[in-house]
């Protein structure tokens, strides 16, 4: 069950009220495989917000294949990206809806503005490699026109024979009415390299979009995990300061006890109550940054502004690695889009290169075209021709200007290489230090564990022989700052290694079924 925890304090003597208020949204925590396919009562009515479709199929390049499936609709953002709230209940929380890790990297991949940028770059660069291979086809266009003259000099040769025959003198030549058409097909036979270094340029220019599709669905689920894990902690934390608050308030009751009965002192109690109030207070700073968090993953899921996400899982370890550290670096310079990414900016500078010495060769087009004229009135049958040539045109010299830009482009290769070799570098960093947080935080986590067990078991002896009258107050206070932090410790020991694991996986790019075993 998601759970709100509310804290009341009044004045010196701290109350402490928890009330556990229910928030199943109609799923298990057990299961939590689906999301339920209608509107919880705490959610908004599924009228108020439309749904997205899925990403199209695009998303599926370079083995990029995300399901989204039954994802409720009062989870979707407002289709309109230009749309924001004016009025202060369109902002308003009114529902909370808890979420797996699993259904969380699912809504993510419907709703990120940045996967869906990602798509239509893709959509846009296959548009434009259409746009190249169409100079491989020849042109074809028709014209024609249709036109009325009256020349100057025909109407000066009127005015003259009216002048000389007077009446006599013949009705004057109007002006003439013609209709001419053509149709004209070209086709660019030689260009010396230009054509097929745009189709090549055009062609990788697309392979790069789909593999940065790749690169930040990848960015994107590492986020979500990160973020997940911090709402985790975040939940645990207040669990942790609940359980602070609750010794506190069972050493400030036996510190009472024992006053009234004569066997403690003013001091004892004070001590306690100064003691609950710190607790109270890392339990307010706490639920504060629960809020942060959920607030945190509901941006970064794009989630509708009037919906709360709260984790429905508990904090455990995710998964174990099952890569040796040398395997891991092997697969993540294989796997990596960045590094392909920055192989093909070679084969990318290279075609640019190719565009540009095309312009020192020879350009050969050939040309076929067929006209007809018809002149209304003048007694005479259409007209008509055709005409059928090539042309050749040659830039013997234009001052050096193709030359320097394919240099350009030679230097834009080393460049892109240097790169390739600064990036495998820092690939192999990442895996390094994912690796590394992973095998120390799991030590960790064992550590804690007995730590978490050992502090428990000491607070209960500190209590019993403070009850006993044979302990002192001092000796409970300290069991309990050690049990807090021993619990603390154990948090953020399975937190640390569960986002090395994300970063791993990060680090690696695609990961394969088998490379994570269940703990």
């Amino acid at each position: 069950m998601g759970t709100f925890r509310y804290l009341m304090t009044v004045g010196m003597g701290t109350l402490i009220a928890l009330s556990d208020i229910g928030a199943s949204l109609g799923q298990s925590e057990a299961s939590g495989d689906r999301l339920p396919s209608s509107a919880p009562e705490t959610a908004p009515p599924s009228g108020e917000t439309q749904g997205r479709t899925a990403p199209r199929a695009g998303l599926q390049a370079q083995g990029v294949t995300p399901t989204v499936e039954n994802v409720p609709e009062y989870l979707t953002p407002n289709p309109n990206p230009l749309q924001f709230p004016t009025e202060s209940d369109e902002v308003e929380i009114v529902g909370t809806q808890p979420l797996t890790l699993e259904q969380a990297l699912q809504i993510a991949e419907q709703n990120s503005q940045q996967l869906q940028e990602a798509l239509l770059t893709v959509d846009r660069n296959r548009a434009a490699l259409q746009e190249a291979r169409a100079a491989l086809y020849p042109t074809l266009g028709v014209q024609s026109s249709l036109s009325r003259s009256n020349s100057t000099g025909a109407d000066l040769a009127n005015q003259r024979q009216r002048q000389q025959l007077g009446d006599n003198a013949p009705p004057p030549e109007g002006g003439s009415t013609s209709l001419d058409g053509g149709v004209e097909l070209t086709y660019n036979l030689y260009n010396s390299g230009r054509r097929s270094g745009q189709i090549g340029l055009a062609e990788t220019q697309l392979l790069v979009s789909e593999l940065d599709l790749e690169r930040v669905l990848a960015d994107l689920r590492l986020e979500v995990r990160e973020a997940y894990y911090n709402l985790q902690e975040a939940d645990d934390q207040i669990e942790i300061s609940l359980s602070a608050v609750d010794s506190s308030e069972q050493s400030l009751r036996d510190a009472e006890a024992l006053e009234r009965a004569g066997l403690g002192t003013r001091f004892d109690v004070l001590r306690a109550r100064v003691q609950l109030a710190d607790a109270a207070q890392s339990l307010t700073q706490a639920q504060a940054q629960q809020r942060i968090r959920r607030r945190e993953i509901a941006r970064i899921l794009n989630v509708s502004q009037v919906v709360d996400i709260s984790a429905a899982e508990p904090v455990e370890i995710s998964g174990l690695w099952n890569l040796s550290l040398e395997e891991s670096i092997v697969l993540a310079l294989r796997n990596r889009a960045e590094l392909e990414q920055l192989l093909l900016q070679r084969d990318l500078t290279d075609y640019q290169r190719q565009i540009a010495l095309s312009a020192l060769g020879p350009q050969v087009n050939l040309f076929a075209n067929y006209n007809v004229v018809e002149v209304f009135g003048d007694d005479l049958d259409l007209a008509d021709g055709y005409n059928l040539g090539g042309r050749v045109q040659w830039n013997l010299y234009d001052g050096g200007a193709a030359r320097a830009r394919a240099v350009q482009e030679e230097r834009n290769i080393e460049i892109a290489e240097t790169r390739f070799g600064q990036f495998r570098n820092q690939v192999r960093l990442q895996v390094e230090q994912a690796f590394f947080n992973l095998r120390s935080n799991f030590e960790n986590i064992q550590t804690s564990n007995i730590a978490v067990d050992q502090a428990r078991e000491s607070l209960r002896l500190a209590r019993l022989r403070f009850q006993a009258g044979v302990g002192t107050q001092t000796d409970v206070l300290t069991a309990e700052t050690e049990l807090t932090r021993a619990q603390n410790n154990r948090l953020r020991a399975i937190v640390t290694y569960n986002r090395a694991l994300a970063a791993m996986e990060r680090a690696i790019g695609n990961v394969n079924e088998g490379l994570i075993s269940t703990p």
